[in-house]
């Protein structure tokens, strides 16, 4: 039983919903939050659970086994790094971190406690991934060729009421950073890592500090090209995947937060055939989906059984794929991966 302290109540609500469906596997202790009132609210006055307004306090409690951080970004690196001095395994939301120095940073905590740290990727998760990584292992996919993504989200001005939303200083950034990372994570996960990226970013939906559309193209290491469109000022919410191999096209429904658990069409071509695509879906069981299954797989790799967890390197990824797309659009230029010490934007993409 993995005994379990969440830092936030916001989002951190819709964590504990994840726990709960895996009561066998983790045991939430607290829920730590300077808004007390809205921490009993979040976790339905819940008796088990204790709340508190107190980081350290839950940081010194040695029976917690894993800190979960649903704090605002730019309190992401600091509390990760004291959880890890702390003895702790660390959940924590995007972004990881603030720049690539910030992470630089964990990653020097984790070398130093041998602890772990699992970006919160919960998109990854659910029927669709599964059945596209069953044919993909049954060699019916073959080469990448294309793909494209669609983050077409609406954020109007209550959204940003919330003081740190729209910020350098509170949210780091923009669409980019909050919003599209889940789908390029997914492409990345799927397609393999980014070689080079061009973008352009624009505000153009609301008045606030950061980005809230962009357009961007990828090169993936394998050749395969890839754009992503984003904007926060779409009607409806829709989230779109499309994925073309050598040897079928994957296509996703519009669901906007929870693309892996709607329906996905598969389609042969080529020397593929559609009776050996349908066949393989047949075979593939429904699997834990959204922040179940993020947290199924992290109890399994502490258990010494991982492989299918979402790791520190796949967060170091995502913030390594914003510098350069931040990059690409602020120098109007071509940007290889990987990102060096020398790039403008490696301590911080904020502007002065």
């Amino acid at each position: 039983m993995i005994k379990v302290a969440i830092l936030g109540s916001g989002i951190g609500k819709a964590h504990l919903d994840g726990y709960r469906r895996l009561p066998e596997r983790f045991d939430v202790k607290f829920m730590c939050d300077l808004d007390t009132t809205r921490a009993a609210a979040a976790t339905e006055n819940d008796p088990k659970i204790q709340i508190v307004s107190d980081i350290a306090a839950v940081l010194s409690d040695p029976d917690i086994d894993l800190v979960d951080v649903c704090l605002p970004p730019h309190l992401h690196a600091p509390v990760v790094i004291k959880a890890l001095e702390a003895g702790k395994n660390v959940v924590c939301e995007k972004p990881i971190g603030r720049s690539l120095a910030e992470v630089a940073l964990m990653q020097a905590a984790i070398e130093k406690t041998g602890g772990k740290v699992f970006p919160v990727f919960q998109y990854r998760f659910g029927l669709a991934f599964s059945q596209l990584s069953a044919l993909m292992e049954a060699g019916l996919a073959g080469k990448a060729l294309v793909a494209s993504a669609e983050t077409h989200w609406n954020r109007e001005k209550p959204y940003y009421d919330v003081a740190w939303r729209g910020t350098w200083e509170g949210e780091s950034g923009g669409a980019l950073l909050g919003h599209a990372i889940h789908s390029h994570d997914i492409l990345s996960n799927i397609l393999g890592p980014v070689a080079q990226v061009a973008a352009f970013t624009d505000t153009r939906v609301n008045d606030i500090e950061v980005e809230d559309c962009a357009a961007v193209s990828l090169r993936m290491e394998s050749g395969a090209l890839v754009t992503s469109s984003v904007t926060l000022g779409a009607a409806p919410d829709t989230s779109r995947l499309k994925l073309c191999f050598e040897g079928l096209t994957a296509e996703s429904g519009s669901n906007p937060y929870a693309p892996a658990e709607g329906i996905w069409h598969f389609t042969a071509r080529g020397a593929t055939k559609q009776e050996d695509v349908d066949r393989v879906l047949a075979e593939v069981a429904a699997p834990y989906a959204g922040f179940a299954g993020f947290l199924d797989a992290i109890a399994d790799a502490l258990s010494d059984n991982g492989g299918k967890e979402v790791t520190f390197e796949d967060g170091r990824r995502s913030i390594e794929l914003v510098t350069a797309i931040y990059t690409s659009a602020r120098e109007g230029r071509l940007v290889q991966l990987p990102i060096g010490k020398e790039e403008a934007l490696y301590s911080g993409w904020s502007p002065a």
